[in-house]
């Protein structure tokens, strides 16, 4: 249980006569239960405050539920301690009146020289070092010898032999201090004396007696009589402290679910429903957007030209199956994992493949793909030539498990750094332009300062006769200065960082999530902001500045998450209200230009095959590189 302020502190009990269908406010961490919601605030306010102390590991400054999550990992740790260990230490610890200090010293310096039964370590065995266990220990004082078992394969006992301490080598301590230390806290119930739980007392036959001088009294260190004799009124003390600590007024922001209206709130906008139109399975739109990031981030790596969301997305519903579209993605993809030399590319060698998928054998390094994963559905159907009859969310599924072991290959990783790398060093160019631009701008000013002091002694004295006209030469001058022009050069080159910045980016994430934790993407090649629900099975989107700026207003920044997510749609703002309102205008011009098509097909009675919409039939993969056969094949066409 968490300190409070290094002390005790003692959870409240529920409500008596609690009606089972009352309606209650819960403490997620605590399950303490409150009627009153200001209470409730209260309560929650004080367990946010960094007045916590984990303790097993002695961290303090924490939050309470930080507190929790290290004494949970604390106790974790303690429980990496050897279990020949246990029986020893535990011995050592059980009403010890040592500072935790001196104690950790006490058994660290014990185990280091003591030899005990369950001991693993190293000893002599014709002429070489070999592994061994201290089985028994035989006899004591300086005649003790110690009946070892050699450890084999899979640390089984091969056969045993009797030797002196001497023949025995000890390489390194058994634990740490530290390990030691979070041991002692985590098995005892109290301290001075340390009192070692007692479920672990009877696991490992430890006396639960104290000593008879201690039962005397002659054994309490001054601080345990000290908290003897006042146990009761520094408890009082306490409980009359926490009273006042807990009447905490409602510091904001503070989680998203337990802001409520009040009269002083400004005006929210109404949040507009997203749109959910798309062409794929609403739970597969995060694959579809996964798998066409990568491929836009990776493009050149993977030597796929770009191509939009609704390609891709009119692609993968279609009914055809050698798709030139989907060919190259699959092929691109295949040809990367065969080239990291993994498990994939193993897999096709006992299989006796070739290390080279092209467009003619990409359904056969599929389906050994597929099987591979275990993707066992429809794997007969891209067999027998049928990809473009694979249900349109198994598509998706197959090109994420590809995407997900592309992301783990050499070549993506090494990208990757590459990227980090240039992000560093574009971040730190910026940093030195900004601090160049500030000097400078100081300088300015300075200089603007003097010479404005020189001007004004200047029409003192009569030397210049209209105000207006020493106004305007003085402006021209800065203007026209040497240091303003390097500043505003300064100014473009600091925007143009910011968007190489932008551009290197090594992943995309959310921009954040809303109250009720939807999470909202903006991929920077698409007009659009996603939002994708809580549990990832659900999807819409926002295309137009209206929803945008409606969303934007629908925030209540009391909220931790909404806050944050404002945020970060302010700082994005321009960026994606220009990217929403391009994709509008091409949408707008790709409508009239299908119902122009329309009419000319109706006329003339032929399919409309320059629609916009079937764009993705048209995609050619202009990245990819030209091999000796295809300029051959080149050549001979023309």
């Amino acid at each position: 249980m968490p300190l409070f302020k290094r002390t005790p502190f003692f959870l409240l009990d529920p409500p008596k006569d609690l009606d089972p269908k009352e309606k209650v406010f819960q403490v997620r961490f605590t399950k303490e239960i409150f009627r009153d919601y200001q209470e409730y605030l209260n309560r929650l306010n004080l367990y946010r405050r960094r007045v916590w102390t984990c303790k097993v590991s002695g961290k303090s400054n924490l939050t309470y539920e930080e507190a929790l999550v290290s004494e949970q990992r604390a106790a974790e740790k303690a429980q990496q301690l050897p279990r020949e260990l246990m029986s020893p230490v535990l011995q050592m610890i059980q009403y010890s009146t040592l500072s935790l200090t001196d104690l950790v010293n006490k058994i660290y310096g014990s185990l280091q020289e003591n030899l005990f039964e369950g001991l693993e370590l190293h000893a002599k065995r014709d002429g070489l070092e070999a592994a061994c266990k201290i089985l028994k220990v035989i006899g004591s004082g300086e005649t003790t010898s110690y009946e070892v078992g050699w450890i084999g394969q899979d640390n089984a006992i091969t056969s045993t032999s009797v030797l002196r301490a001497d023949d025995l080598i000890r390489k390194k301590a058994p634990c740490g201090r530290n390990m030691l230390k979070i041991f002692i806290r985590e098995s005892t119930s109290q301290n001075s004396p340390w009192i070692v739980h007692m479920n672990l007392a009877k696991k490992y036959g430890i006396p639960t007696e104290p000593p008879k001088d201690m039962i005397n009294g002659e054994g309490l260190s001054k601080a345990r009589k000290r908290l003897a004799n006042g146990t009761a009124e520094d408890a009082s003390k306490r409980s009359k402290k926490d009273e006042e600590e807990q009447v905490v007024p409602v510091k904001y922001p503070i989680d998203d679910l337990l802001v409520k209206p009040v009269a002083d709130d400004p005006v929210l906008s109404k949040r507009c429903p997203p749109s959910t139109d798309f062409k794929v399975p609403i739970s597969s739109v995060g694959d579809l957007l996964m798998v066409w990031d990568f491929c836009m981030s990776f493009g050149r790596l993977l030597c796929l030209s770009p191509f939009s969301l609704s390609d891709l997305e009119n692609a993968i519903c279609h009914k055809e199956t050698n798709l030139v579209l989907l060919v190259e993605i699959h092929t691109a993809l295949l040809n990367l994992l065969i080239n990291d030399e993994g498990e994939y590319f193993e897999f096709i060698q006992d299989k006796n493949r070739k290390s080279k998928v092209s467009l003619v054998t990409w359904k056969e390094y599929l389906c050994d793909f597929m099987e591979m994963t275990s993707i066992s559905s429809n794997i007969s159907t891209v067999r027998r030539g049928h990809y473009g009859l694979v249900p349109t969310s198994l598509k998706l599924e197959i090109l994420r498990e590809l995407v997900d072991e592309a992301i783990a290959t050499i070549a993506v990783k090494e990208k990757l750094d590459e990227r980090i790398d240039q992000q560093q060093a574009l971040a730190a160019e910026k940093r030195e332009i900004a601090r160049k631009n500030k000097e400078e701008q100081k300088l300015i000013m300075e200089v603007a300062t003097e010479k404005e002091m020189n001007q004004t002694n200047a029409v003192q004295d009569g030397n210049e006769n209209v105000n207006g006209q020493l106004v305007a030469k003085e402006g021209k001058e800065r203007k026209n200065t040497p240091a303003s022009k390097m500043g505003d050069a300064k100014l473009h080159l600091g925007r143009h960082l910011e968007k190489e910045l932008l551009d290197q980016s090594v992943r995309t994430s959310p921009l954040g999530k809303d109250r009720f934790y939807n999470r909202y993407w903006f991929f920077k090649r698409e007009g659009r902001l996603f939002v994708e629900s809580a549990d990832s099975k659900e999807w819409g989107y926002y295309s137009t500045k209206e929803e945008l700026d409606a969303l934007i207003g629908s925030l209540n920044i009391k909220g931790i998450r909404e806050r944050a997510l404002k945020q970060q749609l302010d700082k994005f703002y321009n960026k994606i209200s220009i990217a929403v309102e391009k994709r509008l205008k091409e949408v707008t011009h790709q409508l009239l230009v299908e119902e122009a098509v329309l009419r000319r097909s109706s006329r003339v009675h032929a399919h409309p095959k320059d629609s916009p919409s079937t764009s993705f039939l048209e995609y050619v993969n202009t990245w990819k590189p030209i091999t000796k056969r295809n300029k051959s094949k080149e050549d001979r066409a023309t």
